[in-house]
C-alpha cells in the first residue's frame, strides 16, 4: 500500500444521473405477455432473460429498449447514402428524386465509400491508441518511473527485442526501454516498413507490396486516411477502400499487436486457467466491483489493491465478506486470461449486472461503455468511476489515472467502491442465478506448448482431416442479432464438422456463458476434433484473449502458415464476426480480409447504397489480396459459407 500523501479524489463529472420515475412507471406497467417475448426475442444468456425481465417490471431502461425506440432507422444512414461531411450539406442520394450528387459533386459510390473508410479508421485509430498507451507505459517501466508496474514475462521481452536487433546481454529494464522506444517509433516511423509485418510469410507480404498496402506507420496511414474522407480529396472509391485494408494492416501487424505483445511483457503471457462466467459470479456478501472496458493497466493495479490486507480488513469493517472483482468486456477478458477473474458477461451484460442491485461500483477506462451507465446506477446504489480523461462520463465519479499514479489511484477507486458497500437496498438485490465454468487463456505460446512446442501437431491434423481447418469467431454485441445467438450457433455448428474455433472479444465471451469453453465440450465437436481436444485436454473453442488479441490470431495464422511454407491465403481458414457494431470490427474485419482470410460478417455494413462498394468487397477483392468479405445474419447460413470455403482450400492444398 502507498503512504497515501497523493492519493486523487473522485470527483462528480456534471452532476449525478437521476432516472425519471415516470419513464419507470410506463415501462414496469408492461402486459406480463409482452414482457416474456421481449425476453426471448433478445437474448439467448439464461441468466440474462432473468435480469431483463427483471428490468422490464422494475422499468430499468436498456440498449434493447432505446434500439427499439430508434425505430424506423433512418433509411439514408443504414444504406451509406447520407454525408454530413462539410456544410454544404447534410446532402442524401435519392435517385427518385434526381439527387445522385451530392453539393460538391459526390456520388453514392464515393459516399459510401468515404463514410466506411471513416468507420475504419476510427476503429483502427481506437485499437492502436490503446496499444500507444501501454507502450508508454513500457517505457516508464524501462525508465524506473512507474507505479507499480514490473515485467513478468522476460523471455517475451527478449525474444521480441530480437526481433528489433536490439541487444539483449543486459538488464530487462534497459532492454524494456529500448523496445518501448522503437514500438513508439512504429507510430510514427520515417523507415517505411513496420517491424511486426515482417511475422507474416512471404508470400503474404509480397501480396501486400505488390498491391501497394504495406502500412508505412500507424499514425501515417490513419493520418492519410482521415486525409482522404475530407471533401475535395478522395474521389475514387476503390482508391479509397484500398487505403482502407492498409490503414486496417498498421493496426492489426501493429498497433493491436503492439498492445498484446506489450500487455504479455508488463502482465504475464496467458496461458490456460479455469474461471467462472455468467452474472452468476456477483456475490451478495462481498463488495462487487465491475472492471469494464479495455485497458489492463487499471484493472491490473485494482486487482493489486483488493488483494491487500488493506482493502480486505476495510471491507470486513464495513460488513463485507471480502471483495469480489468482476470483469466486463475486454478488460475482463484480460483479467480472466491472466488472472483467472470471474467474469460477468460481454457488452449488453453491462447494464444487467448494474441491475443486480449487487454491484457496487463499475471501473471503467474507455471503448465500448455505455454513456448510460450512471443512468441506470441511478436506480440502485451503484458508482460509475471512470478513469480515462478520454472518456469522462457525465453522472460518474472521475478518479484521474496514469502509469505514475496507478498505486494510488487504485487504492482510492477500490476504497471508495469498499464504503459504498453500505449504501446497498437488501430488498433490491436480484441475483439471477449460478455461473459456469470456463477454461481461457489460450495465447499462441500456451497452444504452442499444448501440442508439445510446436505447431506441427496441428498441421498434421489439419492435413489428415481430424481437423477441417480453423475460424477465428470475432466481434460484439448488437441489438440486430439475439445476443449471442450469433456467436453461439456458429461455433457449434463448425466444431461439429470439425472446424476448431479460436476466439476473442465478446465471441469468446458469448461462448464461454454458453458452456463451449471448457474440454466437457468436446462432446459437440465432430469425431476428430473432439478426439484431438480429449487428447489434449483443451476446449473445442478456443480463448484467445481480448479484441485487441485479434493480433493474436493472425500470428497463429502466420506460423502455420511458415509451417506449410504457403501464404495465409492458401490455409483451410476463415473469420467470423457474427455480432459486430463496432468501428473496431470494420478495422478487424479489414486486416483479416488483406491478410487473406475469408471473412464472414453478420449485420451487412452501412453500404447497400453502392453496389459498386458492395462488390468490390465481397469479389474484387479476391483478385487483389486473395480475400474477400460475405455478409450472412444467419449463423447457420454463414456456418455453411465457411465450410464451403475451408473445403475449397483443402482441395486447393491437395489434402
Amino acid at each position: 500500500m502507498s503512504d497515501g500523501t497523493k492519493k486523487p479524489k473522485p470527483q462528480l463529472v456534471g452532476e449525478r444521473m437521476e432516472t425519471c420515475e415516470l419513464d419507470r412507471a410506463k415501462m414496469s406497467l408492461m402486459n406480463p405477455k409482452v414482457i416474456h417475448e421481449k425476453v426471448e426475442e433478445r437474448t439467448i444468456d439464461e441468466l440474462a432473460k432473468k435480469t431483463i425481465e427483471h428490468c422490464l417490471k422494475e422499468g430499468i431502461e436498456t440498449v434493447w429498449d432505446r434500439s427499439e425506440m430508434q425505430e424506423p432507422q433512418c433509411k439514408w444512414c443504414s444504406t451509406g447514402l447520407s454525408c454530413s461531411r462539410c456544410t454544404m450539406g447534410p446532402c442524401r442520394i435519392i435517385p427518385e428524386r434526381n439527387r445522385v450528387r451530392g453539393v460538391c459533386g459526390a456520388d453514392a459510390d464515393l459516399i459510401v465509400a468515404r463514410n466506411l473508410l471513416d468507420m475504419l479508421t476510427t476503429g483502427a485509430a481506437a485499437h492502436s491508441d490503446h496499444g500507444r498507451e501501454i507502450a508508454e507505459t513500457l517505457l516508464l517501466v524501462g525508465k524506473g518511473e512507474s507505479s507499480g508496474y514490473t515485467i513478468k514475462d522476460t523471455e517475451k521481452l527478449f525474444a521480441i527485442a530480437e526481433e528489433y536487433n536490439i541487444p539483449t546481454d543486459r538488464a530487462a529494464i534497459e532492454v524494456a526501454h529500448d523496445l518501448a522506444l522503437a514500438f513508439l517509433d512504429e507510430f510514427g516511423t520515417i523507415k517505411g516498413e513496420l517491424e511486426l509485418c515482417r511475422r507474416a510469410p512471404d508470400a503474404t507480404y509480397a501480396i501486400w507490396e505488390e498491391a501497394g498496402i504495406l502500412p508505412r506507420g500507424i499514425d501515417r496511414e490513419i493520418v492519410e486516411a482521415m486525409h482522404r474522407v475530407h471533401m475535395g480529396v478522395g474521389a475514387h472509391y476503390a482508391n479509397m477502400l484500398l487505403h482502407g485494408l492498409r490503414t486496417a494492416l498498421g493496426d492489426g501487424w501493429g498497433g493491436s499487436m503492439i498492445g498484446t505483445e506489450v500487455s504479455d511483457i508488463l502482465f504475464g503471457t496467458p496461458t490456460p486457467v479455469e474461471s467462472m462466467m455468467n452474472l452468476g459470479v456477483i456475490k451478495e456478501d462481498q463488495v462487487n466491483i465491475t472492471l469494464h472496458g479495455h485497458n489492463p493497466m487499471l484493472s491490473e493495479m485494482i486487482v493489486e489493491a483488493a488483494e491487500s490486507e488493506v482493502m480486505q480488513a476495510l471491507a470486513k469493517k464495513n460488513g463485507a465478506t471480502g471483495i469480489n472483482l468482476i470483469g466486463l468486456c475486454c478488460t475482463g477478458n484480460e483479467l480472466l486470461m491472466r488472472r483467472g477473474i470471474p467474469m460477468a458477461g460481454n457488452h449488453f451484460n453491462q447494464e444487467l449486472v448494474i441491475a443486480t442491485g449487487a454491484l457496487d461500483a463499475m471501473i471503467v477506462d474507455y471503448q465500448c461503455i455505455f454513456p448510460s451507465l450512471p443512468r441506470t446506477a441511478s436506480c440502485f446504489h451503484t458508482k460509475i468511476i471512470s478513469t480515462s480523461q478520454k472518456a469522462k462520463i457525465p453522472g460518474s465519479y472521475y478518479v484521474e489515472f496514469s502509469p505514475e499514479n496507478a498505486t494510488e489511484a487504485a487504492e482510492t477507486i477500490v476504497m471508495t467502491a469498499v464504503e459504498n458497500f453500505k449504501n446497498r437496498i437488501p430488498e433490491r438485490i436480484f441475483i439471477p442465478g449460478k455461473p459456469v465454468a470456463v477454461t481461457a487463456g489460450f495465447s499462441v505460446e500456451a497452444i504452442t506448448k499444448a501440442l508439445g512446442g510446436t505447431l506441427q501437431p496441428l498441421v498434421d491434423a489439419i492435413a489428415s482431416g481430424k481437423i477441417r481447418g480453423a475460424v477465428g469467431i470475432v466481434g460484439c454485441n448488437n441489438p440486430k442479432i439475439k445476443h449471442d445467438y450469433g456467436h453461439v450457433t456458429l461455433a457449434k455448428e463448425l466444431i461439429k464438422h470439425d472446424i476448431l474455433c479460436v476466439e476473442t472479444g465478446c465471441a469468446a465471451v458469448a461462448s464461454g456463458k454458453a458452456g463451449l469453453l471448457t474440454p466437457d465440450a468436446c462432446f459437440l465437436a465432430g469425431d476428430g476434433l473432439k478426439g484431438i481436444c480429449k487428447a489434449v485436454g483443451i476446449p473445442p473453442v478456443l480463448h484467445m484473449g481480448s479484441c485487441v488479441d485479434c493480433s493474436r490470431i493472425l500470428v497463429l495464422l502466420a506460423a502455420l502458415a511458415n509451417t506449410l511454407g504457403v501464404g495465409i491465403h492458401q490455409l483451410p481458414v476463415a473469420g467470423a464476426a457474427p455480432e459486430w457494431y463496432s468501428q473496431k470490427a470494420v478495422s478487424i474485419g479489414a486486416y483479416f480480409v488483406a491478410s487473406g482470410v475469408y471473412t464472414v460478417l453478420g449485420p451487412m455494413p452501412n453500404i447497400s447504397g453502392s453496389p459498386a462498394v458492395i462488390d468490390l468487397l465481397t469479389n474484387g477483392l479476391e483478385g487483389v489480396v486473395n480475400a474477400k468479405f460475405a455478409v450472412e445474419p444467419d449463423p447457420l447460413k454463414a456456418a455453411e459459407l465457411i465450410i464451403t470455403h475451408i473445403e475449397e482450400k483443402r482441395k486447393a492444398l491437395g489434402i
